[in-house]
């Protein structure tokens, strides 16, 4: 499941970024507990966590290729929602989120940012992520506008920082099942943005 890595900064411009090779990544019984002691280890004293998402992305694809468990633990869409979100491990006092999530085809998510770093790993179907940016003005605080958009598939990875803006929509004729890893979310920093009437509001 070799793919593409991507970083996308908070002013929506996204760039390629050098993925490691899969046959460098093989590694025997190599599960979970031991992708989040990695994780930890990478962000220990880091003041900031942003710098670390090669390496993220890096331990992303390690787990990604080694571990069939992670890429078989996802739900169904939700009918109503066309969304399901999988938390994979919750530990009172851990500060990361590791989940997997499920968009029914055709599902559009809102426009958001996520108030900290992520790290998200395709495991089946195909999504679009469109970007934005901020473009305030003193009428319009809050206003926004697409920098761009790239389809992604298995075995792509993409990244964002913790003000990156985007919208994610399932295409094709499947379910698009995604692995999300998310740094400690700062909620007064976290938002979901209307382009139509330039407003943002808590998520």
């Amino acid at each position: 499941m070799q793919g593409k890595d991507w970083f996308v900064a908070g002013d929506g411009q996204h760039q390629a970024c050098k993925s490691a090779r899969t046959w460098d990544l093989l590694r025997d019984n190599y599960r979970l507990y031991r992708f989040l002691t990695e994780i930890e280890d990478v962000l220990f004293n880091i003041e900031d966590e942003s710098t670390c998402l090669p390496e993220i992305r890096m331990l992303v694809r390690r787990l990604i290729v080694n571990s069939y468990w992670v890429q078989s633990q996802f739900l169904a869409p939700d009918s109503k929602t066309g969304t399901s979100v999988l938390l994979l491990y919750d530990e009172l006092g851990f500060p990361l989120t590791v989940q997997t999530v499920t968009f029914a085809p055709g599902t559009i998510s809102n426009i958001h940012n996520h108030g900290t770093w992520g790290v998200v790993a395709v495991l089946k179907g195909e999504e679009k992520n469109t970007f934005w940016r901020r473009t305030s003005n003193s009428e319009f605080p809050d206003k926004i506008e697409i920098t761009g958009e790239i389809n992604l598939s298995p075995g792509d990875i993409i990244s964002f920082a913790s003000d990156t803006i985007h919208q994610v929509q399932a295409v094709g004729e499947e379910p698009t099942v995604t692995f999300n890893i998310y740094g400690e979310t700062n909620p007064k920093e976290r938002f979901e943005f209307n382009a139509i009437d330039h407003i943002a509001k808590k998520f």
